[in-house]
C-alpha cells in the first residue's frame, strides 16, 4: 500500500510551536496583567533614621573622564542599618533568632493583605494597631489567608521626609528619643497574628513597628521571636489595593546583619 505524503511547511510547524510556547509563556507570567508599584523611600541626605543612628552619606570616589578617555563615576555610601526603607531582621531583639542572611526569598515575598488604619493614625499620632483593628479588617475581607505578608497603612508616609512631622521631632541623639511620636502596632495585635495567623512578614509606613513612645519595644519582641521580620518606612501604601497585591522585599545581604536598607515593591492587578 502507497503511504501518501504529507507536506507540512516549515513555517506552518514554526506557527503552531510558538502559539503553544506563547500559551505556555503567558502561563508563566503571574505579572502580565497589573502594575508595580515602588514602595522604596530612594536613599540621601534627606532619608530620615532613627535619632541615634547614623544618617546616610554618599561620597565621591571618582567622577569624570579617566585618563584613557573614558568617563567613569564610583561613590562609596555609609549608613546604619535602621533608617530609611528598611527591614528588621529577627534577629534585633530576639537574641539566637535570623539575621538578614538567614531569611529566604519566600519569606521576603509573597501576598499582602493592607489594613488601613490612617483615619485613626492621622488624628492620633501615637496610635497603636489594635486587635481590634484586624478583626474589623476581617469581617470585611475575610481571614488574612496564611502565608500573607500583612501591611499597616497609616498615611503618615504623605510626611516623609520632614523629619518633625514624621518622628515627631527633627533632633538627634539619645535625648530625642523620648520626643518620638508616630503610630505602630500595639503588643496585642502583634500577639493575636502570631498566635491566631501564618504570616511572613508585617510592614508600616512609619520609622518602627513599635510606636514612636515605646520603651520596650514588645511588638518587634513578640514578632521577632517568631521568626517574623518587619519592614518599616515604607512609602505608597495607598496605592495598593486592601488584597491581590503581590509583594516582593529584597534587603542588601548582609551576613549576620540585624537589618538592612531594603527595596519592596507590590506587583498590583489592574
Amino acid at each position: 500500500m502507497k503511504i501518501p505524503r504529507v507536506r507540512i511547511s516549515i513555517s506552518a510547524v514554526l506557527s503552531a510551536f510558538f502559539a503553544c510556547c506563547g500559551l505556555a509563556c503567558a502561563a508563566d507570567r503571574p505579572f502580565s496583567n497589573g502594575k508595580w508599584i515602588d514602595l522604596t523611600h530612594d536613599f540621601s541626605t534627606n532619608t530620615l533614621y532613627w535619632p541615634t543612628a547614623e544618617s546616610f552619606a554618599l561620597e565621591t570616589e571618582f567622577h569624570g573622564q579617566t585618563p584613557k578617555g573614558y568617563f567613569y563615576v564610583a561613590n562609596r555610601y555609609h549608613a546604619s542599618e535602621h533608617g530609611g526603607t528598611h527591614i528588621d531582621a529577627p534577629i534585633h531583639f530576639a537574641e539566637g533568632h535570623k539575621t538578614v542572611d538567614q531569611l529566604s526569598i519566600e519569606q521576603l515575598s509573597g501576598p499582602a493583605v493592607v489594613v488601613d488604619v490612617s483615619a485613626k493614625a492621622q488624628k492620633d499620632a501615637d496610635y497603636r494597631i489594635a486587635p481590634a483593628d484586624l478583626k474589623a479588617w476581617e469581617q470585611q475581607h475575610g481571614q488574612i489567608p496564611k502565608g500573607a505578608i500583612v501591611l499597616f497603612h497609616t498615611g503618615f508616609a504623605g510626611r516623609w521626609p520632614d523629619a518633625k512631622k514624621y518622628l515627631g521631632t527633627a533632633e538627634k541623639g539619645s535625648d530625642a528619643v523620648a520626643k518620638l511620636h508616630f503610630p505602630g502596632l500595639h503588643p496585642d495585635a502583634a500577639r493575636w497574628l502570631v498566635t491566631e495567623r501564618t504570616i511572613k512578614a508585617v510592614g508600616l509606613d512609619t520609622a518602627s513597628i513599635d510606636y514612636g513612645q515605646s520603651t520596650l519595644f514588645e511588638s518587634h519582641r513578640i514578632l521577632f521571636e517568631k521568626d517574623i521580620p518587619a519592614f518599616e518606612n515604607l512609602g505608597a501604601l495607598d496605592q495598593l489595593p486592601v488584597t491581590g497585591a503581590y509583594v516582593i522585599a529584597l534587603p542588601m545581604k548582609i551576613k549576620n546583619g540585624s537589618g538592612a536598607p531594603l527595596r519592596i515593591a507590590a506587583w498590583r492587578p489592574m
